[in-house]
Parts: structure tokens; C-alpha cells; sequence
């Protein structure tokens, strides 16, 4: 597979080899930005280049897992880049791993060099005593009071850095893994999606083809570095293009639309509660006042003509994930179809299988299965988790737990997951679909819909909302809202408003936080007023 972009004409590259590519020819050329400031090409390189003969010298060799705890920042992308260099394979932890969820992802990578951010190191010294590995911490930024933890070696990431400029040798290639990206773990113990070279740079050409991305656009991402959509689909596409990633601090409702006009990024990604607050904050004069011309994520909610027509953006809706990649893409130069993440690209073969593995009919709801028209398109498995990675594409398909249906055009339809799904009186219910009726209502900023138990068997329906900025959510009024908009069985028994709905760094509902918490004393029982 050839890639031409800005002057590359070869076989897929590793992301190191084509850095080396973007600083040759594009040395002064801005990089990275940051909120505390930017790298040119030229200057990423070498501070890469210099870090990765620190890590050498360190003893970190090609395969060799480094988890990576940090935050947004310069450091963190140099880091990455400078292990990239290495041919180690960079494991991006969660910042918010904390306990059994950190132990059990520093275990199962079996490292013995950890890099974290000093602010983070009491995470580490929380769980030191359960980590069978761990020989050597790498601090980035002072280290405070914890300069110590028992049988482990500290070192300052300052200390590693050298000022050699000659790239290391390396025999790693674009199939080698290049990092270890981990699910969010919001219906079990977190996964490590081993993901190579080749899946980083094809899926950010594919990304570039399918959404007509220019070397005059500036990429920006508001989501943590540990998710795909920062490394894979921000940076390496700033790379192919030689054009600008900016990577934000964290997403932020009110100081979105501001960091868009400092970043000058003319396209963002999204995700579906994010474009859900944006759009519920109170209308400015200046809304439509930003660089941005191009927005990509799933979902696309029902307001999207408005959100795009308010704001002057076009918005695209896709679907993917760390563990396939991108099969699909709504076409960005054709209408959009309301609901609709796009149709398969030419790439991946995408079916829809019920329970048996039996495809389902078009219009039918089944089970989103994946596989590849070429090699590296998906990742290589779940790293440690044999067992996890044969279930996951039994039948020579990749399962995604993900719903949907297809229509005549081939367009997919996404209808939540089959993992939270609510079972009341003997049907199954979407928890996606209840979510979307119950955004609609003008008082709801933001919805979560799960299963409670029933004191008649399986499960009844509970919501949890935030309520919009100035107004009152009366659950009773929400409720025949709904009523009027879904069918009887899906309309929910419980309705609980809450300040802000427990969620990861990657703005992912932590439904096992609520289904804990269940019915509370302020939860409003619908059955409880007739």
C-alpha cells in the first residue's frame, strides 16, 4: 500500500520513520500545539530522537511494553514518539486508573519501566505492593514525597534525555506494535488493544481519504492521549498531511468554542454527549465565529442540522473503535441520512449477525461483525487475554457487541450496544434508544438509561439526567414526554436527577457506577405516584 501525501511516495512507514520524513522536509513547520505552546516538526524530532537514546541507555528494546501515566502535554507525545523510535511498544494507561483497575493493567503488561507524571505517582504508591513487575520509575516533573516506593528504582525523565540527533537503529517494522491502547471498562476488566505501525498510519490515511482532510487544516482533539482518537486520528494525520495536531487539556463545555479559535483548528472530533452540551449551552452572537469547518465522532444527535447551521460546521458522522479501526464513514459530500454512521468502506467487509452468527435481513437489528480487505486494519488481539481475543473474532469475524440495522443503500444504522441492552417483561429494550428520546426534552442536557432490578423479575427502566443550565427537570413531565415518543414497555419506571453522570476521561457513561447506586430515597418512582 503506497502512501501519497505532501511529497510521500513508499511503503507504509513506522510513525518514528515517518516523523523523520515530516522533519525533513518540514522542519519549521508547526507540529504539536499545545495550551502550554508548540513543537515544530524539527524540534519533536529532536527532542524524540534524544529521549529515545535516554531509554536505550535505559535498556528499553524493541517489543518491550513501557506503560506511559501522563497527561496532555508535550512530554507525554515526546515520550510516545521517542519509544516509537525505540521499536518499544508505548502503553497508554487511563489517568484515571486508580486500585485494582491500575495493578491489574501494569500486570498484565508484565513491564518493569513505568513513566508517570509526578502528580501522579501516588496512584502508583497506592498499589506498588501489588505490582509484580515493576522495577523502575521514570518521573516526569518534580517528585515531591514520593521520591520512594519500596523495590523500586526512581529516575528523573530530565536525566534520560541526551542531545544525540542520529536516530537509533532500529529493526522494527510497520507490522511491529507500536502501542498498547486499553478499553475503558465500563462492562468489565479493561482490555489492551495491541495496535501496530501499519494500523496507525492506514487508519489515519483512511481517515484523510473518507473525510477530505487538507494540509491546510489544523487538527484538534480535546480528548486524553491515551485514546485513539488523540495518537491515531489527530496526530499521524497531522503527520501525513505536515499540517498541525492540537491537542487539548480536557474537554470543556464552557472554553470549547475559545480553544477552537486559539488552536485555529478548522476540523474537531466529537462525541455525542459532548455535541449534546455544546448545544444545550445558551446561544452567543459569536457562535458561529470560529475556524472550525469540519466536525467528525458518533453520534450525530437529531439536532444536528441546527448544531451545524448555529455553529457553522459540517458535521460527519463515522463508526469505529480501538479494536477495529474505522470501517465506516458517512460520506461527507453526500446529504446526510438522520441516524445513519455511514456505509462500510471499501477496506473492511461489515455484516450484521444475530445470536446464531446467522446474518440478518436488511432492515433487521443485528450484531456489527468486521473483518479486513487488508493486512493491520484492526488490532492484533488483546494483549495477555488469549481467551478474550478468540472470543472477540470466533468465526473468523471481529464481534463488536455493537447493534445496528442497514438499509437497501447500505447504510448502517447504529442501535446501541448488545451488552446494555434492559430486559423488562420479556423484551429486550434499547438503552440508546431511551437516551435519545429523553435528550430531546428542552430541559435535559444530559441522559444515562439502565436497567434497575424489578420486583416482578428482570428489570425496570431508570434514567439518569442533568439538567440544563436554568432550567428544572419535573420527572413526571419527562416521563409523559417520553411517553408520546417510544414505545409503552421502553418508557421509564425511575427517574433520577443528578448534577453530572459519572463518566471516563473519554466521556463514556460509567453505567456500572449507577446500576451500583441504583434506587436512593430522592430517586422519583413513577409507579409510586398513580
Amino acid at each position: 500500500m503506497v502512501i501519497a501525501q505532501r511529497g510521500l511516495r513508499h511503503e507504509v512507514p513506522t510513525i518514528d520513520r515517518l516523523l523523520d520524513l515530516r522533519a525533513a522536509d518540514s522542519a519549521r513547520s508547526t507540529f504539536l500545539r499545545f495550551s502550554s505552546g508548540d513543537l515544530t516538526y524539527g524540534e519533536a524530532r529532536r527532542r524524540a530522537t534524544g529521549l529515545a537514546h535516554g531509554f536505550d541507555r535505559l535498556g528499553v528494546e524493541r517489543g518491550q511494553l513501557v506503560p506511559v501515566l501522563m497527561a496532555n502535554g508535550p512530554t507525554f507525545a515526546v515520550t510516545w514518539l521517542a519509544l516509537c523510535s525505540l521499536g518499544a511498544v508505548s502503553t497508554l494507561l487511563n489517568t484515571q486508573f486508580r486500585g485494582p483497575s491500575l495493578a491489574h493493567a501494569l500486570n498484565l503488561s508484565g513491564a518493569e519501566t513505568v513513566v508517570a507524571d509526578a502528580e501522579l505517582v501516588p496512584h502508583l504508591a497506592e498499589v506498588v505492593e501489588q505490582l509484580v513487575h515493576l522495577r523502575r520509575l521514570v518521573v516526569a516533573g518534580p517528585n515531591g514525597d514520593h521520591r520512594t516506593l519500596p523495590g523500586v528504582q526512581i529516575l528523573d525523565l530530565d536525566d534520560l534525555d541526551t542531545d544525540l540527533t542520529t536516530p537509533i537503529v532500529s529493526a522494527h517494522v510497520p507490522s511491529d506494535p507500536a502501542m498498547v491502547l486499553f478499553t475503558s471498562g465500563t462492562t468489565g476488566p479493561s482490555k489492551g488493544c495491541v495496535l501496530s505501525h501499519r494500523y496507525a498510519v492506514r487508519q489515519a490515511q483512511l481517515m484523510i481519504d473518507n473525510l477530505q482532510l487538507r494540509s491546510d487544516d489544523v487538527l484538534y482533539c480535546p480528548f486524553p492521549m491515551f485514546h485513539i482518537d488523540a495518537t491515531v486520528l489527530t496526530i499521524v494525520p497531522a503527520m501525513l498531511l505536515g499540517t498541525t495536531a492540537a491537542i487539548g487539556d480536557r474537554f470543556s463545555a464552557s472554553g470549547f468554542w475559545d480553544e477552537i479559535r486559539h488552536a485555529g483548528a478548522t476540523v474537531f472530533d466529537f462525541m455525542g454527549a459532548t455535541l449534546t452540551m455544546l448545544h444545550k449551552r445558551l446561544p452567543a452572537p459569536d457562535d458561529s465565529d470560529n475556524p472550525a469547518r469540519l466536525a467528525w465522532g458518533v453520534p450525530v444527535p437529531e439536532f444536528g442540522a441546527d448544531f451545524e447551521q448555529r455553529f457553522g460546521v459540517q458535521l460527519v458522522e463515522l463508526y469505529g473503535s480501538t479494536d477495529a479501526g474505522i470501517p465506516m464513514y458517512h460520506p461527507v459530500d453526500e446529504p446526510r441520512r438522520p441516524g445513519s454512521c455511514g456505509r462500510a468502506i471499501a477496506q473492511y467487509d461489515v455484516r450484521l449477525f444475530d445470536e446464531c452468527d446467522d446474518e440478518v435481513a436488511i432492515g433487521d437489528v443485528g450484531e456489527i461483525v468486521v473483518r479486513p480487505n487488508e493486512p493491520s486494519l484492526m488490532s492484533d488481539g488483546y494483549y495477555g487475554m488469549p481467551a478474550a481475543t478468540l472470543e472477540s473474532r470466533r468465526g473468523l469475524w471481529f464481534h463488536t457487541g455493537d447493534l445496528a440495522r442497514q438499509d437497501t443503500d447500505g447504510y448502517f444504522y447504529f442501535a446501541g450496544r448488545r451488552t446494555d441492552s434492559i430486559r423488562r417483561r420479556g423484551e429486550n429494550i434499547s438503552a440508546f434508544e431511551v437516551e435519545e428520546v429523553v435528550k430531546l426534552h428542552a430541559s435535559v442536557l444530559d441522559a444515562a438509561a439502565y436497567g434497575v432490578p424489578s420486583d416482578l423479575s428482570e428489570d425496570d427502566v431508570m434514567v439518569a439526567v442533568v439538567t440544563r443550565p436554568g432550567h428544572e427537570v419535573d420527572p413526571a413531565d419527562l416521563v409523559a414526554f417520553c411517553s408520546t415518543r417510544m414505545g409503552r414497555h421502553m418508557v421509564p419506571r425511575y427517574v433520577d436527577v443528578v448534577e453530572a453522570l459519572p463518566r471516563t476521561p473519554t466521556e463514556k457513561v460509567q453505567k456500572s457506577t449507577l446500576r451500583e447506586r441504583g434506587v436512593t430515597t430522592t430517586t422519583w418512582d413513577r409507579a409510586a405516584v398513580r
